[in-house]
C-alpha cells in the first residue's frame, strides 16, 4: 500500500485566473512533494489586470470545511493567507488554537495590483487573534507597516520590523525585502533573536503574481515534511526565486510566477 504524503491545509481565498491564493498554494504543495487541502475563504473575480470583487464565505462554512479535512485527514502543516473580515479571522484564530501543527500565517492585506482584501478594520484583529497562533509570519512590507507601524526603506530597516512583528506573538517572524532596491533580501527572526539571511539574484520579469502566497504554502510544505524552520525557509525561498525566473504572461498584466518550473 502506498504511503501518503505529508498533508497541508490552506485557509485562503479562490484565486479566479490561477496564479495566487487558493490555486497558487497547491499547485506549490504539489511541486514540493505534498498533499495539499483547502478551506476556502472568500471567492475573487480575479486576473492579471487586477480583482473585480470578492466574496466572503459565511464563517459557518469555513469552519465546516476545517472541521471536516481536520478531524478526518489530519494535517502536518497549515498556512493562511486572504482572511477578508473580522469574522473570518477571528474564527480561523479560533480553528488554529487548537491544531496542533505548524501555522505559517501570510498577513494577506493587498494583491499584487493593490487592491485590499482585507477589510481595514480587521487589521487589529490579525494581530491582536491571529499572529499570537501563528508558529511563522511572512508580511511584505506593506503589511509590516500595517501590523507594526514601521516602514521598511532599507535592509538595516529589517531587523526592528521582525523583532515588533515577533512581540505580537508568532514564535518567528519573515520579513520579505522583495520591494527594497539590490538583492531580493528576506530576514528570519525567531525568538531567540538569532538572524538568518536569505538572499537571491533580483530577476527582470514582472510577471509575479502569487509570490506571497507561493512562498507561505512552500514553507509550509517543508515544515510538513519534518524541516526546521531556517531550513524551510531556504528550501521554500530557492523554490519561488525559479518560480520568479519562470514567470509567465498571461492577460494584458501581470502574469504568474511559474510553479511547475522544475518539471518543465
Amino acid at each position: 500500500m502506498t504511503t501518503a504524503p505529508p498533508r497541508v491545509l490552506t485557509v485562503a481565498g479562490s484565486d479566479s485566473g490561477g496564479g495566487a491564493g487558493i490555486q497558487a498554494d497547491l499547485k506549490a504543495m504539489l511541486a514540493l512533494g505534498v498533499h495539499g487541502m483547502s478551506v476556502i475563504t472568500a471567492v475573487t473575480a480575479q486576473n492579471s489586470l487586477g480583482v473585480q470583487g470578492y466574496w466572503e464565505l459565511p464563517a459557518e462554512a469555513v469552519r465546516a470545511q476545517f472541521r471536516s479535512v481536520v478531524d478526518d485527514i489530519g494535517v502536518q502543516a497549515v498556512k493562511t493567507g486572504m482572511l477578508a473580515s473580522i469574522e473570518l479571522v477571528e474564527t480561523v484564530s479560533e480553528l488554529l488554537a487548537g491544531v496542533g501543527a505548524p501555522v505559517v500565517v501570510d498577513p494577506v492585506g493587498v494583491s499584487k495590483h493593490g487592491d485590499a482584501l482585507l477589510a481595514a478594520e480587521a487589521v487589529a484583529t490579525v494581530r491582536e487573534r491571529l499572529l499570537p497562533v501563528a508558529t511563522l509570519a511572512t508580511p511584505n512590507l506593506h503589511e509590516v507597516t500595517q501590523l507594526t507601524g514601521l516602514t521598511v526603506t532599507e535592509e538595516r530597516d529589517m531587523r526592528p520590523a521582525a523583532e515588533a512583528l515577533l512581540a505580537l506573538g508568532p514564535r518567528w517572524a519573515l520579513v520579505k525585502g522583495g520591494h527594497l532596491a539590490g538583492e531580493a533580501a528576506d530576514l528570519l527572526l525567531g525568538q531567540d533573536g538569532v538572524e538568518h539571511w536569505y538572499r537571491a539574484p533580483r530577476h527582470d520579469n514582472r510577471h509575479t503574481h502569487g509570490t506571497g502566497c507561493t512562498l507561505a504554502s512552500s514553507i509550509a510544505a517543508e515544515l510538513a515534511k519534518g524541516a526546521e524552520m531556517p531550513e524551510a525557509v531556504a528550501a521554500a525561498k530557492a523554490y519561488v526565486t525559479g518560480a520568479i525566473e519562470a514567470g509567465f504572461a498571461l492577460g494584458a498584466g501581470i502574469g504568474p510566477v511559474d510553479h511547475a518550473w522544475r518539471l518543465r
